[in-house]
């Protein structure tokens, strides 16, 4: 006897009612590879947030005697090159591994591809928009006397 709950090989599968609209049914061609290459931006982003914050604790938390530095020990802290090159890097990759984790957990709902590419323009621009106005305040820091 078999068990009537089993799946019959002879009956074809259909996709739910909902499933092409909320993405879950294969996309096209041309989709293929993206996610991958996301998921590996965002281990090497995370990887990298990981040695940077740790840098800029050391550097900004452990060593300062107090733990806290005022205004101008950040602007003395900041005129050095190589500090100036980690906390930019710091700024731009803290930036781009948030946006593209935001930009994966809104495409888990699942939304046609149209919406997806609307999302990832959107979060370019606020992404953009984030690391120049931290540039330009890091400029407007170090600048000052």
């Amino acid at each position: 006897m078999s068990d009537p709950v089993q799946a019959r090989s002879d009956v074809p599968v259909q996709p739910a009612a909902g499933d092409i609209e909320r993405g879950s049914v294969e996309r096209e061609p041309e989709d293929r590879g993206v996610g991958t290459i996301g998921w590996l931006i965002q281990v090497l982003t995370g990887a990298s947030v990981l040695v940077l914050v740790t840098l800029h604790m050391i550097a900004n938390h452990f060593i300062v005697p107090g733990g806290l530095r005022d205004f101008h020990d950040v602007v003395a802290y900041l005129r050095t090159p190589i500090i100036l090159v980690l906390e930019v890097a710091f700024l731009i990759v803290v930036t781009w591994h948030g946006l593209l984790g935001l930009r994966a957990v809104l495409f888990d709902f699942g939304l046609s591809s149209r919406t997806e590419r609307v999302i990832t323009r959107v979060l370019t621009v606020v992404g953009i928009a984030t690391v120049a106005y931290g540039l330009w305040l890091t400029a407007v820091v170090v600048g000052s006397a």
